[in-house]
């Protein structure tokens, strides 16, 4: 039973956003039962942790003799080895695979300079300036996004891995006032946010922030 690495008191507050929530859901997904192991942000830094995240951030993954860290890599090895995640057919599964690294390297990086510039450069006297630009590069990967999406239901034909590294890139972006003026892009996390697996690892990643506030 493979298992994976969280943080034991997320900055998120328990809402889905660290990238935990990718790995627990396509678990949740194909059906696969996992272990969790909770560190802290200095057990993340210490050589245990290092030796399998060098970078010393969450998750990480371990099965046998196979450790993997990046949550992108994590949710490919899981959809190459269960059915269900990818599509069966060459084309359909190339094109899948090509989302999934567009949600990773196109779409997700301006959003998270955005939680940078908002949180980290709250008394630098560009901040403002410096959001706006960033805010401007996030709309135009969401209109391209929208745009290709157009009637889909999902990216890549049926729900695939392309999907849940997607929605879990762009719902980083709730409550910005951005994510709101697609409508499209609403709806697609909507749809995901109702599948029992998202559901399922939603709230085994708000437990462990329960359990953390209660002590």
């Amino acid at each position: 039973m493979p298992t994976i690495t969280a943080f034991k008191s997320s900055p998120d507050k328990g809402v889905g956003l660290a990238r935990d929530m990718r790995v627990r859901w396509s678990l949740e997904e194909v059906g696969q039962s996992y272990d969790v192991r909770l560190v802290t942000f200095e057990e993340m830094k210490q050589p245990a942790h290092l030796g399998l995240q060098p970078f010393g951030q969450i998750p990480t993954y371990e099965d046998g003799d196979v450790a993997l860290f990046e949550s992108g890599a994590i949710v490919l090895h899981i959809a190459e080895r269960h059915t269900g995640m990818l599509p069966s057919d060459e084309a359909g599964r190339a094109r899948a695979i090509s989302w999934m690294f567009a949600a990773l390297n196109t779409v997700e990086p301006p959003i998270v300079e955005r939680d940078y510039v908002k949180y980290f450069e709250a008394d630098k006297s560009w901040q403002a300036e410096h959001l706006s630009m960033v805010d401007d590069r996030i709309r135009t990967r969401l209109d391209q996004l929208a745009a290709a999406m157009g009637e889909l239901i999902w990216l890549a034909g049926g729900f695939s891995a392309a999907d849940v590294l997607m929605v879990h890139a762009i719902r980083r972006l709730e409550g910005s006032g951005i994510l709101e003026e697609y409508p499209i892009l609403m709806d697609y996390i909507a749809r995901a946010a109702e599948r029992p697996a998202y559901k399922r690892a939603f709230d085994a990643q708000y437990e462990v922030f329960q359990k953390g506030s209660s002590h």
